[in-house]
């Protein structure tokens, strides 16, 4: 009985089990499916959400550079200059150790070079046909310096040697330049990059002392000319350059008053609206700064280190310089920002082996003696009387 009982429920049991897979549904095993989670999970509903979007907005990028007088190395500079070195070769770096501050830290520090070096195996020589021993280009890329404007009154001074031994030695030590050429594209516009921003500088002179380009390559050097100049602007844009600066060898030596032609020609470049700072050189003594069709004109640096003779032909403010510092900004829209220069008064020390003095941290430095204080307030103010407020304050 018992027995009979269990047989019934299983039998029981299994038709209950039976008529629920009976009730019309497929079931996996009529698919040949095996069960998997897939088969078993429920469906769930789901709903497309677009994710945010953020809009990243340029900003702007900004440089700093610096910009110094004339590099115009007498016999008596390169004289001392062996006496630095201890009697043999030449040791320029001493002169330039108290200015070097102002150069170094900025992004894109030029000099103006305005005289060939000199080629291997010979002598350095001075007026009226200059060259500098090569030594002087270390100092220059030691004090802080990217590259120089060659173009000058000078530039062919030693012809094609003189030209390519100041090249050579930039190139070995990773100088830049504009001004001078080795070949007919070494003289074209060329792009260099700052921080990410596309830059092109350009050197030209009023002439070349009546001395006839080597060989009758007039490409050698680039000459003041607002069409070429304006052209070769166009060129550097086409290139891709969004900041282009210019500098210019021009001007009546030991003249402080504006000529003519750097008049004519600051207006003529200017209103191109293809050129973003002017850079002027080789008067010998400061001249002023303002905005030309609204763009920063720096119209006379002076000289950064030189021995011109004190007499009437070469007054005292012949020692007086300036180095300038200005920021450029690029901005998102491709817009170019050039800040009002400043000025960092310098003066040339011929009574202390040649040095190049900041006027400004030296009248401060209780190490500097009083009777070069003295002098130096004198600078000050010569200085100070041309250029008017752009001068840094001092610290």
């Amino acid at each position: 009985m018992h027995f009979r009982r269990l047989v019934t429920a299983a039998a029981i049991l299994l038709g209950l089990t039976l008529a629920a897979c009976g009730n019309g549904e497929t079931t996996p095993e009529d698919t040949d499916q095996a069960l998997t989670p897939s088969t078993l999970a429920p469906v769930v509903e789901t709903s497309t959400i677009p994710a945010e979007t953020t809009t990243v907005v340029p900003s702007p990028v900004t440089m700093s550079l610096a910009f110094a007088g004339d590099i115009l190395i007498h016999s008596q500079v390169w004289k001392a200059a062996t006496v630095n070195a201890g009697g043999s070769g030449y040791d320029f770096t001493p002169m330039f150790a108290r200015v070097k501050p102002l150069i170094e830290g900025v992004d894109l520090a030029i000099c103006h070079l305005e005289v060939p070096l000199v080629a291997l195996g010979e002598k350095p020589t001075t007026n009226p046909l200059y060259s500098a021993p090569t030594e002087l280009a270390w100092a220059i890329k030691g004090m802080g310096f990217d590259r120089c404007s060659t173009a000058s009154n000078h530039s062919f001074d030693k012809g094609v040697k003189g030209i390519e031994a100041t090249l050579n030695e930039f190139d070995a030590l990773g100088l830049g330049q504009a001004g001078m050429a080795r070949t007919p594209d070494e003289i074209e516009p060329k792009v260099i990059d700052v921080k990410g921003i596309k830059v092109t500088h350009l050197s030209y002179t009023f002439g070349f002392n009546d001395i006839p380009a080597p060989n009758g390559e007039t490409w050698r050097s680039a000459l003041i000319d607002p069409a070429r100049i304006i052209a070769d602007a166009q060129k550097a844009r086409d290139m891709g350059a969004r900041v282009v600066i210019v500098s210019m060898h021009w001007g009546r030596e030991t003249q402080t008053d504006l000529s003519d032609f750097q008049l004519t020609n600051s207006d003529a470049i200017t209103k191109s609206g293809l050129i973003d700072l002017v850079v002027g050189h080789h008067a010998h003594v400061v001249q002023k700064i303002e905005q030309v069709n609204g763009v920063w004109t720096i119209f006379g640096l002076s000289n950064l280190i030189s021995y011109l003779p004190t007499t009437d032909a070469f007054p005292n403010k012949t020692q007086d310089g300036m180095i300038v510092t200005t920021n450029v900004t690029l901005n998102p829209d491709g817009s170019v920002q050039v800040e009002q220069p400043v000025v960092y008064p310098t003066w040339v020390d011929k009574k202390n082996g040649v040095v190049v003095r900041p006027i400004l941290s030296d009248l401060l430095d209780p190490a500097v003696p009083d009777n070069i204080k003295a002098e130096l307030n004198i600078s000050l103010e010569r200085s100070r009387a041309v250029v008017g407020d752009f001068f840094a304050a001092a610290s």
